[in-house]
Order: structure tokens, then sequence, then C-alpha cells
């Protein structure tokens, strides 16, 4: 017991003092928001588009270059591939979105959307216990949400917690693409959540179905069975990502 308590005294305190302080330093391999850069953007060119493997990367209706965040997957190819280097990846962490619409990102966009609290979310502000439920995914998603209960990030200091039992919880938490073995569980678990509750989306597979997206064996994503409150792409999101939409989610930042 004694060794127990020197040793704890010996670490000092450990966790980040984000969001009062500085975010935590990010690895230099990171790959954070996108940046398009619209005057760089080649007429007739399409290589980006070609050699995205979740099909992220379109023209819109007005033929500007446009990635679509649900579904990117963050490998960089585009950024390689692009002969103009239109494309680029910052270290911008902030990526979670309160709307699907959201995670659209044009050529010559810069600002980040602001970030609008669904009224159904307002009652958790102090307080936010959620089930999470892993539909199908790879455990990347599941890992770095699992990071967040350590003691670097302590994410109960901030009330928010993950709970066993969804009768127990203010929402659910889903990662993966859902699997069609996983679609009726998923359906039961939302259902066992009492009113109000909040739907999270994590990850690109759980927002669009990533790299699944097409196959016959996953739903492609929470779009056909929910609207979700906050969705956090990514594959898989860094845990400060993952963190710092659900800060916004609380209305924490």
């Amino acid at each position: 017991m004694w060794n127990a308590i020197t040793s704890r005294i010996y670490q000092g305190y450990q966790t980040f003092g984000f969001p009062d302080a500085p975010a935590p330093a990010l690895p230099s391999r990171f790959t954070g928001r996108p940046r398009i850069v619209a005057d760089r953007c080649q007429e007739g060119c399409r290589k980006c588009i070609e050699i995205c493997p979740v099909d992220a990367l379109f023209l819109n209706e007005k033929k500007i270059l446009t990635m679509d965040l649900g579904r990117c997957i963050f490998c960089g190819r585009c950024a390689a591939a692009c002969p103009a280097a239109c494309i680029s990846f910052t270290d911008d962490y902030r990526l979670a979105a309160s709307g699907r619409s959201e995670l659209f990102i044009s050529a010559g966009q810069s600002e980040i959307p602001p970030f609008r609290i669904p009224e159904n979310a307002r009652a958790f502000s102090r307080s936010l216990k959620l089930r999470q439920v892993s539909a199908g995914g790879c455990n990347a998603c599941e890992a770095d949400t699992n990071v967040l209960s350590t003691i670097g990030w302590d994410l109960p200091r901030f009330g928010i917690q993950f709970v066993a039992s969804p009768r127990h919880a203010d929402g659910i938490l889903v990662t993966g693409p859902v699997s069609r073995n996983m679609e009726e569980a998923l359906l039961e678990t939302y259902a066992a959540v009492p009113e109000p509750k909040v739907v999270i989306a994590v990850g690109a597979c759980a927002i669009s179905g990533g790299i699944f997206g097409d196959s016959p064996e996953t739903c492609g994503g929470i779009a056909g069975m929910f609207t979700a409150d906050l969705y956090v792409p990514g594959c898989p999101p860094h845990p400060l990502t993952i963190l710092d939409g659900l800060l916004r989610l609380t209305g924490r930042i």
C-alpha cells in the first residue's frame, strides 16, 4: 500500500490540461483537417478523385473539388497524387461536426463550420453517460475511444463516462460499419436508452461505412438507421479529435 502511495506521489499530476491548456503535442505523422487550394486545381485533372479508395473526393454542382470527411480515411493518397499540391493535410485535430453536411470541405473553404449543440444534448452539459457499441469495427476506433478513460485524458473529469447498460446511458457511441450481424443489436441498444438521448458516430465506418461501405455484409454505417448528433471523422480519429467533439457536444468548448 505504501509503495503504491509513494509511486503516485513520484509520478505527479499526469492529466492533460486540455481544453484550458494547449492541446497535447501530436505526432509528426498526424493527418488532420485537410486544406484544398482552389486556384491550384488544374482543369480536367482528376488524379485525386481517381486514386481515392473510398470515393471521398468529387466535383460538386459548381465543378469545385470537394472532400467528404465522413468517407475520408486520411490515407493521404490524394495529396501525394496531386501534381499541383492542391490538397494537403494540416495538424488541425478539430474535425467533429454536428451535422452530416458540415463534413464536406470544398476548395477555398478555410473556416471551420460553427458547432450547433442539438436541443436533445443540452440536458447533458454536466453529465453524459454513453453506451459504446462496436458494430463490426476493426477495434481501432474502439481503442482510441478507450484511451480517453486513461489517466492522461481522464474523460470522467468532464462528467462523461461509458456505462455497461444502455438503460443507464444518455446515448450511444457507435463505431464500425454496422455489420448485418450487429444491426439488430444496435437497434435494440438504441431503443433501450431512455429519452432524451444522443447518437454519436465515431470513425469513417460508423459515418459512411468507410472502406466497407459497399459491402453487402454491412449497413454502410448508421446513415440509414439514425441521424447522429455528433460526427467524428477519421480512420481512426485521434483521441484528441474525439474528446474535442464530445466537449463541443456538451458545450464545454
